[in-house]
């Protein structure tokens, strides 16, 4: 298990991995699939606001992918950030979410972020305990915030300080 920064020949991998959160699946309220020049935009912006996109590689190829933007746009809110993670079906269950996130979490730490916020369309039983896990603790939950596939969705919001 190798983990990295992204560089835009990732791009159709990561898109890859995404696409089928999109397609078949309430998890991302994006309803649309991506091309690998979208996801290269994406990565290439978070690059550019200072912020980390790692990816997950086992045996040469890539098998998650993990990033964080900023919270909002306003100053104040500088030192918080808001963080993803994706992994490819076939390699959930084996230590990459955890991994990733670890890596991620002491990126930011080291880049003077102070608060991590995760957002979790609910159900999803594996990114919560994902989240608790790497010490996010749930302080918000919305109902009804998203409408996909012909029903409504709930969304939790998980935070983690980082200088705890």
């Amino acid at each position: 298990m190798l983990i990295r920064d992204a560089t835009a020949l990732d791009a159709a991998a990561i898109a890859a991995i995404y696409n089928p959160y999109i397609l078949d699946s309430t998890i991302s309220f994006e309803e649309e699939a991506v091309t690998a020049d979208d996801m290269a935009t994406r990565m290439a912006a978070v690059q550019e606001d200072g912020l980390p996109w790692l990816v997950l590689e086992r045996e040469g190829a890539v098998a998650g992918y993990a990033y964080a933007t900023k919270w909002r746009v306003r100053h104040a809110y500088r030192f918080s950030v808001e963080t993803t993670v994706y992994l490819a079906p076939a390699h959930a269950g084996r230590g990459g979410g955890s991994a990733l996130y670890t890596a991620l979490l002491e990126r930011l730490r080291a880049a003077g972020c102070h608060l991590a916020i995760g957002g979790i369309a609910q159900p999803n039983a594996a990114s919560v305990a994902l989240h608790e896990r790497m010490g996010y603790r749930k302080v918000a939950h919305f109902g009804e915030v998203g409408f996909k596939f012909g029903r409504w969705i709930d969304v939790g919001y998980w935070e983690r300080r980082l200088d705890d």
